[in-house]
Formats: structure tokens, C-alpha cells, sequence
């Protein structure tokens, strides 16, 4: 009994060290994440937009209309001082977890292209989602984010008639496209009001 005390006592000690430990590399290394974070950020408004020179954080403008899509911030993209479009990063369950995509949404109402940012949906199947060399169209080099480029709002973004779904990962595709949709649909709304989508 005295054995299996002090073996316990032991390993609640290295259990402690260890949490101590992980906590001073989190806090050492949570700015530098933060950071890269941001960058990457920065550089998918810019591929997206890449005719915009200035990207305004306006997070809590536009609302997502509920149920399974959340918006989690809003920029809007400027060419000097015109208004060139929104984008969103938005996120929704996927298959093997939450699913987030930045949309980017044109003045006329139209996608101007998605950049999935992270997703954890099975490895060959549901993450070719974001997969630049997965392919719903190899003749024409079509991807399966890049076939949402310029489709309207209004369009129906369902997986099997207007969208090319992943082959045996029709839940990811679904995830995909409810996201974008609501998305495109949110943004363009705005941008009416704005002057922009008439």
C-alpha cells in the first residue's frame, strides 16, 4: 500500500511538472501563433481579392443568420476608395470537426473565391477539400474549392447538381457549400447596402 502511495505521488508530480511546462511553452509561443495566424489571414484576403489594397476589419457587421454556420470575422476589401467586395471567415461542422473557410464575395454578388483554412476531415477523402491537387474537373485543372469561384448567391451550392461533390465524402461537401452559400448569401446582402449588388 505505502508502494503504490509514493508511485502515485510520483506520477502526480511528473503529471504537474509536465502541465507547468506546457503551460510557459504556450504562453511563450502564443504570440508567434497568433502572428502566423494572421499572416496566413492576410495573404488568403490578398489571394482572393488580389486587385484589393486594403483590407478593413469590420468583425460583427454582418450577422450569420444562425443554425449551423458561424461567422467568425468580416473584412471589407477596398481598391483605393472603392468598394470591391467583403469577405468571411466562417465556420461549420464538417465531417470530422469544425470546418473554416474565408469566402470572398465580389460587388456583383459573386464569389470571388473560398480558402479553406483548416479542416480535419478524413485524410483522402473529406480533406481533399482543401486539396490543390484534387481535382472535380482534370481537364480543365477545376479543384473542388475552385469551382465556387464565381458562382452567384443565389445559386443553389448543392453537392451533386451545381457542385461537384468529393467522391466518397458527400458530408464534406455538403459542410463545404452550406458554409459558402450562407456566407455569399450574408455578404452580398450587406453589400447591397453598401452600394454594392443591385
Amino acid at each position: 500500500m505505502k508502494q503504490m502511495f509514493k508511485l502515485g505521488l510520483v506520477l502526480a508530480l511528473y503529471a504537474t511538472a509536465a502541465c507547468v511546462g506546457l503551460a510557459f511553452v504556450y504562453s511563450g509561443t502564443k504570440d508567434t501563433i497568433a502572428r502566423h495566424e494572421q499572416a496566413a489571414l492576410e495573404e488568403a484576403l490578398e489571394e482572393l481579392f488580389p486587385d484589393g489594397d486594403r483590407f478593413e476589419d469590420i468583425s460583427g457587421t454582418i450577422e450569420s443568420p444562425g443554425g449551423e454556420v458561424r461567422f467568425e470575422s468580416q473584412y471589407v476589401v477596398r481598391r483605393g476608395d472603392a468598394l470591391i467586395g467583403a469577405a468571411l471567415r466562417s465556420s461549420g461542422a464538417g465531417y470530422g470537426g469544425p470546418i473554416s473557410i474565408l469566402v470572398g464575395i465580389k460587388t456583383d454578388g459573386k464569389v470571388s473565391g473560398i480558402k479553406i483554412l483548416s479542416i480535419s476531415d478524413t485524410p483522402g477523402l473529406g480533406a481533399n477539400a482543401a486539396s490543390p491537387g484534387y481535382y472535380v474537373d482534370k481537364a480543365s485543372g477545376l479543384t473542388f474549392y475552385g469551382q465556387f469561384s464565381g458562382k452567384a448567391a443565389s445559386d443553389a451550392f448543392e453537392p451533386k447538381e451545381d457542385v461537384a461533390a468529393i467522391t466518397a465524402a458527400t458530408i464534406t461537401s455538403r459542410a463545404v457549400s452550406l458554409i459558402v452559400k450562407t456566407s455569399a448569401q450574408a455578404g452580398a446582402a450587406w453589400l447591397s447596402t453598401q452600394g454594392g449588388v443591385k
